[in-house]
């Protein structure tokens, strides 16, 4: 569990404008391709029937002229060589046509049509309508279909870039305000949004979502505050009370819940404020080691403090001899390392040991490990997780997290490989 800056949800991701606009272009070249497809077709079937209906009207023609003077016109023929089979012994009088698709030179396609001019073993007369001239203005056709599809495609694709970036920049506002609520900043809202969509339906229910959040946490954390409030003087009275028992094994006992029941009560108060956002860190410059192993003592636990080698040594090579400072709150670091190190202890297992290195502060303990579920979630308050790892309240690493935040820190929480909970404290330059 880390605290971090505010990280965008969609870095990283493909732009939904770009997955609009190559939805939009592939959806016009579709569009486009059948447009196409569909003109070219109905072209060419259009072309052959009045190919055809031309071929019959000239057979009738040509046969009306020949009958009446045996001359042949319109460019007819009497058993041509290329006629196709089928029109070569038609079966009745009638006229007949083919669709002949063969290309040759200059030739082709065509249609035959021909009809027989007498009665059976007559010859057949016969004409070719060479479709050469509407195929060539079809393939023209083609040509300025395409063009005019690209051009299209062209002045689309910009339209359709700029309308997927309008939906974007809303979804990416009412993302980002839905990012921010998560991290905890509960006054962020979307505001008003232009139209009446799916969009600004989201938007709205995403503020109305932050608002009923935000007076949940404010009610809870309203209670909390007056709870421990309430408690600070009845725990003051009865630590009065204890002192006026007689010294013995009950007296120690009392004294001993009394005095855990006055810390729970201080925890929550604590929290309160961190919640509240009414703590502000005072800044001073500091020896971070000399802060840290004040902070371990004060817990009166057995623990390990070092520091790296390079720390060390460059403070030993320092002109002025004096060990690596940093501007902070030295009364919340301490908070922050001390909650760490009673954790490790009382969740954990020794040895404890806790290394600074530069501006980081390690926690390393040997027990089982933090629980998936805190590594998951975070902290929860009055929730220690497995049992392995101890009893406890929950608060400890609740008001480290508000600390840290407090501090601009960064607080991780970590199992090492071979074992143990570590907890790694990064401090801002």
């Amino acid at each position: 569990m880390t605290v971090r800056p505010l990280r965008r949800p969609w870095a990283g991701h493909t732009s939904l404008r770009r997955k609009i606009a190559a939805l939009a272009a592939a959806t016009a070249l579709l569009v486009v391709a059948a447009v196409g497809v569909l003109v070219h077709l109905w072209t060419a079937h259009d072309i052959r029937s009045r190919g055809e209906a031309r071929a019959l009207n000239t057979v009738y023609a040509a046969m009306d002229v020949y009958r009446r003077t045996g001359v042949l016109t319109d460019g007819a023929e009497l058993d041509p060589a290329d006629l196709p089979a089928a029109l070569r012994a038609p079966a009745d009088g009638e006229r007949h046509r083919v669709y002949d698709g063969h290309v040759e030179g200059n030739v082709g396609p065509s249609v035959w049509a021909a009809q027989r001019t007498g009665g059976p073993g007559s010859p057949v007369l016969a004409v070719q309508i060479n479709l050469s001239s509407d195929r060539a203005n079809l393939s023209r056709l083609d040509a300025a279909m395409a063009v005019a599809s690209l051009v299209a495609l062209a002045a689309a694709v910009p339209l359709a870039v700029y309308g997927a970036g309008l939906l974007s920049r809303r979804l990416g506002r009412v993302a980002e305000t839905a990012a921010r609520i998560s991290a905890g900043d509960l006054d962020a809202r979307s505001g008003p949004t232009k139209g009446r969509d799916e969009v600004a339906d989201i938007a709205a229910t995403v503020d109305r979502m932050a608002d009923s959040l935000a007076l949940r946490l404010r009610t809870e954390r309203r209670f909390t505050a007056d709870v421990a409030h309430e408690l600070r003087t009845p725990v003051g009275g009865l630590l009065a009370a204890v002192d006026l028992l007689p010294p013995g094994e009950t007296e120690d006992l009392l004294r001993a819940r009394v005095r855990d029941l006055r810390g729970l009560v201080e925890d929550l108060l604590e929290i309160s404020r961190l919640d509240a956002g009414a703590e502000e860190p005072v800044r001073v410059r500091v020896p971070l080691g000399a802060v840290v192993a004040e902070a371990v003592s004060r817990t009166g636990l057995v623990t390990e403090v070092t520091e790296a080698a390079e720390v060390t040594e460059a403070a030993e090579a320092a002109d002025d001899g004096v060990a690596r400072t940093l501007e902070t709150d030295p009364r919340r670091l301490e908070r922050i390392v001390g909650n760490l190190v009673v954790n490790a202890h009382r969740h954990g297992a020794g040895p404890v040991r806790v290394t600074v290195d530069g501006l980081t502060v390690v926690v390393r303990d040997h027990g089982p490990g933090f629980p998936p579920d805190l590594l998951l979630h975070g902290p929860r308050r009055f929730h220690t997780g497995a049992r392995e790892r101890g009893s406890g309240h929950g608060l400890g690493l609740t008001i480290a997290f508000g600390q840290a935040r407090v501090l601009g820190a960064e607080l991780l929480l970590a199992n090492a490989p071979d074992g143990g909970a570590v907890a790694t404290l990064r401090l801002p330059p």
